[in-house]
């Protein structure tokens, strides 16, 4: 029995987006793909596995706000990524936000 393109296709976005390199960006990447993947249509697949070629850095500033987001990655799945985890309770802080938290702690 075969598996239709776009079903493939979600399970090796949900692979990539699980594997990153980081396991930092394995969480962040892996629960949102597992949450929307199953949801998305055709353009937004292919708008999700553009963002899963970009450097893990990169992503995580752009979710934290630390860096701008480049115009081809300021879409739907951009939007639902921040909104994602802004729904989830999950709170991502880029690791420059507690310098000023750690100077005070240490005074």
């Amino acid at each position: 029995m075969f598996e239709n393109p776009t079903t493939i296709k979600r399970k090796k976005l949900l692979f990539r987006a699980w594997h990153r390199g980081t396991r930092e960006a394995d969480l962040l990447l892996g629960r949102y793909a597992e949450a929307h993947l199953p949801d998305m249509d055709a353009e937004q697949l292919d708008l999700f596995a553009q963002l899963m070629d970009e450097q893990d850095p990169d992503i995580y500033d752009w979710l934290t706000g630390a860096k701008d987001v480049p115009p081809q990655f300021s879409n739907i799945i951009m939007q639902t990524l921040k909104d994602f985890y802004g729904q989830t309770g999950w709170q991502i802080d880029h690791p420059s936000d507690h310098s000023a938290d750690k100077a005070a702690e240490q005074k």
